[in-house]
């Protein structure tokens, strides 16, 4: 039979021959809330136990992180990357996570490329107690060349109303918590690969200063601060997940206007692989701060009474500020 589809550049038998192991993938993953997963037009989902419960979504993608998953065949750790950026995300709400939905898209189906970013998907979610409801796998030859891909992820939460973390309660002389990253999480890479290169010469060059390879250094998991945040949240006046835009563009989201978030940079140490792209690319301390996380991934505000009782909890936390009266009209000092 002609299959001028197929000759377009589509093959619906691929897609099929995909659907069942995503279904087995997505199912490992599924909780007691899950009425129906992968396979009718939408997932279904009971919200149980909840006084008066409050639904929290987040939409976000790896960007270009991918291209060295494609560069250096490795596709598992991305579907890792988008599930724990995501639970970071409406974590800073207080939220529990509930469910995730991906899209994937890619100019062709490769069943082998499909099954490792949803066994990262299904793996990340699990380690939350998030179900993989449903998803979307699209094959687009005319919108990606070669091996490029996008993956995409949209997750839904809950938090009690009474529970929700909003920031309205920080106030001068708080006490401001960093937990550290894994490295860049997923966000500046079009800079890293800018300054570092993203061939396979390039990647595959071990640094002792890192203690492996570049490829290895820069496709490390986004990191997913859940399962220890989420014993202490009663205790935390504000969360604020360092992604885009940096300690400057994500600090302030999270704080009344008249305050300012001063940080002391030199209370942590920052990762070499922040040195080593800084020195390389020649650029300036304020715009790796803009840029990058520099080695904290997720910022906690608390009084200083909690703050103590943060650090005993958390052994890994780090005091790396203080909120005080707005200075100057600046959100955020970085000294």
């Amino acid at each position: 039979m002609d299959d001028k589809y197929a000759e377009a550049g589509v093959s619906i038998d691929v897609a099929d021959s995909i659907k069942d192991e995503v279904k087995q993938l997505a199912h490992a993953s599924f909780t007691s809330g899950v009425l129906a997963g992968p396979g009718l037009f939408g997932g279904m989902f009971e919200l149980k136990g909840y006084k008066n419960p409050v639904l929290v979504s987040s939409v976000d993608g790896v960007g270009t992180k991918l291209k060295l998953a494609v560069t250096m065949d490795s596709y598992d750790s991305v579907g890792m990357d988008i599930v724990n950026h995501s639970v970071n995300d409406i974590l800073t709400c207080g939220a529990t996570p509930l469910f995730f939905l991906d899209y994937i898209a890619m100019g062709q189906l490769l069943p082998e490329k499909i099954r490792d970013v949803v066994k990262g998907l299904s793996s990340a979610c699990q380690e939350v107690g998030c179900a993989l409801i449903g998803g979307e796998t699209a094959e687009m030859p005319g919108l990606y060349a070669g091996a490029d891909f996008d993956l995409v992820g949209t997750i839904v939460g809950v938090v009690e109303k009474d529970s929700i973390i909003n920031g309205r309660e920080i106030t001068s002389g708080d006490i401001i918590l960093g937990l550290p990253s894994s490295g860049l999480h997923t966000n500046g890479y079009s800079l890293a690969r800018h300054v570092l290169g993203e061939d396979l010469q390039s990647l595959n060059k071990f640094y002792p200063e890192l203690g492996q390879t570049l490829w290895q250094a820069l496709l490390v998991p986004h990191k997913c601060y859940f399962k220890e945040l989420k014993p202490l949240l009663s205790l935390i006046k504000g969360l604020a997940h360092i992604t885009g835009g940096g300690f400057s563009g994500n600090v302030p989201r999270i704080m009344p206007e008249n305050f300012t978030a001063h940080f002391d940079t030199s209370a942590w140490d920052v990762p070499p692989i922040f040195k080593l792209i800084q020195e390389r690319g020649q650029i300036t301390k304020d715009e790796m701060y803009r840029v990058f996380n520099m080695g904290i991934g997720m910022v906690i505000i608390a009084s200083p009474e909690t703050a103590d009782e943060l650090r005993r909890c958390l052994p890994n936390v780090i005091q790396i500020g203080r909120i005080t009266p707005l200075q100057c009209k600046q959100r955020v000092i970085l000294d």
